[in-house]
């Protein structure tokens, strides 16, 4: 009996050990993301370093960053503001701030995508990404709808 025992719990450790590593034995399948609507950026590439993007929105190319905050959140902000965005001059990276290259106004980035929802004043601008899976995705319309960020 006691050697059943231990044998029916081998094979459900087993099978959920399986189970996990074959994502349902291949029964489920990730939602498949059409990539005319989002632009997809790996989470492998996102650190704690920003790195700057720019999207072609065919007469004007959007420039925008992704970084990965405290906490392991990733974060996602347009290199312009609402203010100092005719400047042309975006953004750098000093530490866990991200610094005005216009007036040198400096933002946490833990704070990027909270404080900066509303529009007005030297936020880098918001931009609201979704993680699927291995990917961060940024509606392309979301980068289109503000294109007025660009010169």
């Amino acid at each position: 009996m006691k050697n059943t025992k231990i044998l029916v719990i081998f094979f459900c450790f087993t099978f959920f050990i399986v189970a996990f590593l074959t994502r349902g034995f291949g029964l489920f399948q990730p939602k498949q993301i059409d990539s005319d609507d989002f632009v997809q950026i790996p989470v492998s590439e996102i650190t704690n370093q920003a790195k700057w993007y720019e999207y072609d929105l065919g007469e004007k190319k959007i420039k925008f960053f992704v970084v990965r905050a405290e906490g392991e959140s990733i974060k996602t902000a347009f290199d312009a503001c609402d203010v100092c965005y005719y400047s042309g001059k975006g953004y750098r990276q000093e530490g866990d701030y991200m610094v005005c290259n216009n007036c040198g106004n400096r933002y946490p980035i833990a704070g990027l995508g909270t404080e900066n929802k509303t529009p007005g004043g030297c936020w880098p601008g918001y931009l609201p990404n979704v993680v699927e899976g291995e990917y961060v995705l940024i509606k392309v319309k979301d980068l289109a709808n503000n294109s007025w960020r660009t010169l």
